[in-house]
């Protein structure tokens, strides 16, 4: 389902636009249809009254909670079962009431290190089915914060995408540099999320500054020079008041060596942004390790010598298989998936 069909039929069924600000605004937080000061009874017409119970059961079905998994850090992962069948996953993250919501069920990038990427692109959310992630995680806790770095590719599904965003930074009441776009760089995402009425902050996933070792680890991400992504994201970071999250997978023996350092201070240095350092976590079967642990913190404070705000963060949950996609893949195929990255925390 997307958000302009359901906005379609609660307008058929005689809601103006405070009743449909209303129903979307309860629906977005949680909240059941007769909350506030104001009885449904005396602010809706009859004909929006009639139709609710069959609308909120429809809502309700879009992102059902299979099984919570929760971690000893606080996050905990949902799998999530959609009206279709398939599932996807959410995850709470620890200390900042904020949830990882998925965009895509699978994804086409392939990133050699992510599970998701390993089963492909099954097919879109729809924006409904984005922002019901949202409300179903209320449901466990507060969620101030919401991340689109969970399964998926928001570039990939771009107009949904963005329908999500703007109804969670109005009827959602989330703030809009809380609402944060992650990809691995798409040009029509410089293009269109300057134009929106919500504007997100955005996370860029760089992982290399060497264009050739980029697109060996994202294979089928679009071809754009890490130079020219990071002059891109630099334009949004100015024009819209965030810094761009640079996110970087730090890989043992791969982008851990002098020659990246160098040219992540050659691209960040007085740059409006934020690298964020995630270390991987090694699975049985694939070529990578995680790096030790000293190496990881002297890679960050030499970043941080040499004038690149870098934070060296942790991955969420792990012991849960909190790295993207590893949970339904256990799920679907029966199979352990521990060890490859989990969400940064």
């Amino acid at each position: 389902m997307r958000l302009p069909d359901l906005r379609l039929r609660l307008r058929a069924a005689g809601a103006l636009p405070l009743h449909e600000h209303r129903v979307l605004r309860l629906w977005a937080n949680a909240l059941p249809q007769t909350s506030g000061k104001r009885r449904p009874e005396d602010f809706l017409p009859q004909r929006l009254r009639d139709a609710l119970p069959s609308i909120e059961a429809e809502l309700r079905g879009l992102a059902r909670l299979h099984s919570e998994h929760p971690a000893g850090d606080g996050s905990a992962r949902l799998l999530v079962a959609l009206a279709d069948g398939q599932t996807i996953e959410s995850v709470l993250l620890p200390r900042t009431d904020g949830l990882c919501v998925s965009t895509q069920v699978g994804c086409a990038v392939g990133c050699v290190f992510c599970m998701t990427g390993r089963g492909g692109l099954i097919r879109q959310l729809g924006s409904a089915e984005i922002v019901a992630q949202v409300a179903l995680a209320r449901t466990l806790r507060p969620v101030r914060k919401v991340v689109f770095m969970g399964m998926g590719e928001p570039a990939h599904n771009l107009d949904n995408v963005l329908e999500a965003i703007e109804l969670l930074g109005h009827e959602g009441g989330i703030g809009h540099k809380n609402l944060v776009f992650s990809t691995v760089g798409d040009r029509r995402v410089f293009e269109r999320l300057p134009l929106g009425k919500v504007r997100p902050a955005l996370a860029l996933s760089l992982h290399s500054t060497n264009a050739a070792r980029r697109a060996e680890l994202l294979p089928r991400a679009p071809r754009i020079d890490p130079d020219e992504l990071v002059e891109l994201g630099e334009g949004y970071a100015r024009a819209s008041g965030y810094p761009i999250q640079y996110q970087w997978t730090l890989l043992k023996g791969v982008n851990d060596g002098p020659d990246e350092l160098d040219g992540i201070v050659r691209l960040l240095r007085g740059k409006y942004a934020l690298l964020n350092m995630i270390p991987y976590n090694a699975v049985d079967g694939l070529a990578y390790d995680r790096p030790e642990a000293e190496r990881a913190a002297a890679i960050a404070r030499e970043l941080h010598r040499r004038g690149v705000l870098t934070k060296l963060r942790q991955s969420a949950g792990q012991e849960v298989d909190a790295g993207c996609g590893q949970l339904r893949a256990r799920v679907v195929t029966g199979r352990s998936t521990h060890g490859l990255p989990g969400l940064m925390s």
